[in-house]
């Protein structure tokens, strides 16, 4: 059985290699946290520098507008890939997936939503 930061660690892997695969540029920093029955991943760091431009570029709600389309249409279409990943570490099917990301703090996030909390090990008190 998994420990949570065992979990955690491997999603935070995982995620970061789809990134880099899938968008072309990993984030600078990604933190996972395992809440009962949510995934929750924070990346951050993740625009391009095609997407800074973009952003920078066009007025403002139009640019973050624009982004956010073109990233949810890239997670929705990589949804399968990206559940299939969380669902062969947690061992539990995952039911949704929620995406947002910010132009101004280039951060992103997501949520799975699981059919159960995973079974695992607590954490280690240090």
């Amino acid at each position: 059985m998994k420990s949570i930061g065992e979990i955690e660690a491997a999603i935070c892997e995982g995620i970061s290699r789809f990134e880099l695969e899938h968008m072309g540029r990993g984030p600078s920093d990604i933190r996972t946290f395992l809440l009962g029955d949510l995934v929750l991943v924070r990346l951050q760091g993740v625009l391009t520098a095609a997407e800074q431009h973009l952003v920078a570029s066009l007025p403002a709600d139009k640019g973050r507008d624009l982004l956010k389309q073109v990233r949810t249409h890239l997670i929705e279409t990589a949804r399968p890939i990206m559940e299939a990943m969380v669902e062969s570490i947690v061992e539990v099917s995952v039911v949704s997936l929620h995406h947002d990301i910010s132009t101004r703090t280039a951060e992103e996030m997501l949520i799975f939503t699981l059919s159960t909390a995973p079974e695992c090990r607590a954490r280690n008190k240090r």
